[in-house]
């Protein structure tokens, strides 16, 4: 059986994703003049759209640009095409960039947004991760100072991944002023005394739709896990370390700097912490089990 064709979204317009194109002159293009949501689907249905659209919405009025769409017609234009895409476990991206213009720095008048989506099959999480743990590097933030926007301008983020492939680790860890902030691609959860701290949302930081479930979880279980700083000096001596993304779930930094993080094997708290993530991601499969025809 052949595989299906990947189905994107331009400007109103589903087609096969072979075909889909924005001009040069977009200011996405230009600029990186636009931003962007990920959302992670479960047995078809899209997991926390809600929250992900309403970031969108955040990101976009940060930016001085209004949404394309109201929340429901884009919730609406994004299980359409996770629909085409016959997702099953997949990611949906949008990017909603200022539009085509001229090339000129200030914002031109009377332009039209570029909206674009697609979807992407998800690759499950090696279980070796989640035995064995992860490794991190940390990194001094070379950031803009808006990073709690969820802006296309990723190349800090792309450089710092790349420097920690390079290391032969899974993720960077920002640090700011001695702070640390989060990773290139995730937030960070840290464990001390038994109880696990993750960085107040703030302009350094990317408020995580991942990291609030978890924070949402660990208050239902009466778990000791809250918002609070982190500092670098103290990172090293962290009993555990995750990392959160609505990609890769919950993952356990078992490597810090090329030194074992606590025991040097994922931590009881983290386990209770997956564990809970992955119930909550069961009882979605089982509703979208439920409204199938």
């Amino acid at each position: 059986m052949s595989e299906p064709t990947p189905i994107a979204y331009v400007n109103g317009t589903f087609l096969p994703l072979s075909e889909a194109r924005v001009s040069i002159l977009d200011r996405g293009f230009q600029f990186a003049d636009g931003v962007y949501e990920v959302i992670p689907v479960y047995g078809g249905r899209p997991f926390r759209l809600d929250a992900h659209l309403g970031r969108l919405e955040r990101s976009l009025r940060e930016i001085g640009m209004a949404p394309p769409m109201d929340r429901e017609a884009l919730g609406e234009q994004v299980r359409e095409l996770i629909a085409r895409n016959e997702g099953r476990d997949c990611q949906a991206y949008i990017q909603v960039t200022r539009g085509e213009a001229p090339r000129n720095h200030p914002f031109p008048d009377a332009v039209h947004p570029t909206v674009v989506m697609t979807c992407t099959p998800v690759t499950p999480v090696p279980e070796e991760w989640i035995r064995e743990g992860v490794s991190v590097i940390t990194a001094e933030d070379i950031r803009w100072a808006r990073c709690d926007i969820k802006s296309i301008a990723l190349l800090p983020n792309v450089m710092m991944r790349q420097k920690a492939a390079e290391s032969g680790a899974f993720e960077a860890l920002w640090v700011h002023q001695g702070q640390v902030m989060e990773g290139a691609a995730s937030n960070i959860f840290a464990v001390f005394g038994g109880r696990a701290v993750t960085p107040p949302d703030g302009s350094r930081v990317l408020p995580g739709i991942t990291r609030d479930v978890v924070l949402e979880l660990a208050a239902e279980q009466d778990l000791p896990v809250a918002s609070g700083e982190i500092d670098a000096a103290d990172l090293p001596h962290a009993e555990e370390i995750w990392v959160t993304s609505s990609t890769k779930e919950v993952l356990p930094v078992t490597r810090l700097d090329g030194e074992p993080v606590g025991k040097g094997r994922p931590g009881p708290l983290f386990r209770t912490v997956l564990d809970a993530y992955r119930a909550r991601i069961r009882e979605l499969r089982a509703r979208a089990e439920e409204e199938q025809p």
